[in-house]
C-alpha cells in the first residue's frame, strides 16, 4: 500500500521509497539520519524562515571550504561531533591512553630525528623537555614504536600556516623507540590558539556566546606493530581554555605535567607515557 506523506507518517514514508537491493547499512544510516532530523523538526515546529536560514547556513558553510580551509570539519568539530566519533570508534582499556581528534594541521612525512633534538627551528617560544615511554597494556616496553609530534608556534600558529614566516618542519618530528620504549626530544611549551571565525561556523559560534579557543596542546601520533594506532594531544594544564575547548578536545587522561625546570636552556619538561591497546 502506498505510503503518502503526512506529519505523523514522514518517516514511513522516507523509508518506503527505498528499495530492496539498498546496502544495508546504508539503509540504515539514512533512515536513522532523516528519522532524527524529522522529529527534531516535529519538536521544536521548525518554521520556514528558521529552514531558509540553516539552508542558507549550510550553504555559506560549503562556500567557504578550500583546498586549504574545510569548513564543514571545524563545524563538526565545535559542535562535537568529531568527538563523539573517535570516542565510538577508539574504545580502549582503561590504562591505555586515550584518543582525541586528530585536528587539521598534521603534515605526513616529517623527517625522523634522533633522540633529544630539538624540533624548535625558529628558536621562538618557552623551551620544553618532553620525555616518556611508550608502552603496551601490561606495562612492558615497545620498541621501534614511531612517535609524530608537531605543535604550533609561540605566536599560536602552525608552520603550515606561516609558509615563509615558519621554517618549514617547524616543530615537527618523527622519534622511533628503542629497547626501553623511551622519548625525548625538545620542543616548545605550546599555546592556545582560536579556530578560524571569519566564516559561518565563527558566526554560531558567536551566536552561542562561545569563544573560539583551544587549550595549548602538542599534537602526537603512535604506531607500533600489533598495536592500536594513538591519535592523541598531551594538554597543558594550566591554560585558561582547558575546561572549555571549543572542539571538545580535552580528556582528564591527557593533561600533562608541565615542571618549570631552568636548566641547560631548557625552561620546562613534561614527563608522559603512552599505554599502546592491542589490536583486536
Amino acid at each position: 500500500m502506498a505510503q503518502y506523506f503526512s506529519e505523523e507518517n514522514s518517516v514511513e514514508a522516507f523509508v518506503s521509497r527505498m528499495t530492496d537491493d539498498v546496502d544495508p547499512r546504508f539503509k540504515l544510516i539514512m533512515s536513522t539520519v532523516t528519522k532524527h532530523v524529522h522529529d527534531i523538526i516535529k519538536e521544536i515546529e521548525i518554521t520556514p524562515d528558521e529552514w531558509e536560514r540553516a539552508i542558507d547556513f549550510l550553504t555559506r558553510t560549503g562556500q567557504k571550504c578550500s583546498a586549504e580551509r574545510q569548513e564543514y570539519i571545524l563545524l563538526s568539530d565545535v559542535l562535537g561531533v568529531s568527538m563523539l566519533v573517535d570516542a565510538v570508534n577508539n574504545r580502549r582499556p582503561p590504562n591505555a591512553t586515550e584518543n582525541t581528534v586528530l585536528g587539521p594541521f598534521h603534515v605526513a612525512g616529517a623527517p625522523e630525528l634522533a633522540m633529544g633534538t630539538n624540533i624548535s627551528l625558529d628558536g621562538i617560544g618557552e623551551s620544553c623537555h618532553f620525555r616518556g615511554r611508550v608502552l603496551d597494556t601490561d606495562g612492558k616496553p615497545i620498541r621501534d614504536a614511531r612517535i609524530d609530534v608537531w605543535s604550533d608556534n609561540a605566536e599560536g600558529f602552525y608552520d603550515v600556516q606561516q609558509p615563509g614566516i615558519q621554517p618549514k618542519w617547524n616543530n615537527r618530528g618523527i622519534f622511533v623507540t628503542g629497547e626501553d620504549g623511551a622519548y625525548d626530544f625538545v620542543g616548545i611549551k605550546p599555546v592556545s590558539y582560536p579556530v578560524p571565525v571569519d566564516g559561518p561556523v565563527g558566526d554560531m559560534l558567536t551566536g552561542m556566546g562561545r569563544h573560539p579557543y583551544r587549550p595549548a596542546h602538542t599534537h602526537v601520533i603512535v604506531t607500533a606493530s600489533g598495536c592500536q594506532k594513538l591519535v592523541t594531544h598531551i594538554f597543558v594544564g594550566d591554560d585558561p581554555y582547558i575546561d572549555s575547548d571549543t572542539v571538545f578536545g580535552v580528556k582528564q587522561s591527557l593533561i600533562g605535567d608541565f615542571v618549570k625546570v631552568d636548566e641547560d636552556a631548557v625552561v620546562w619538561r613534561c614527563e608522559f607515557d603512552f599505554v599502546l591497546a592491542p589490536v583486536e
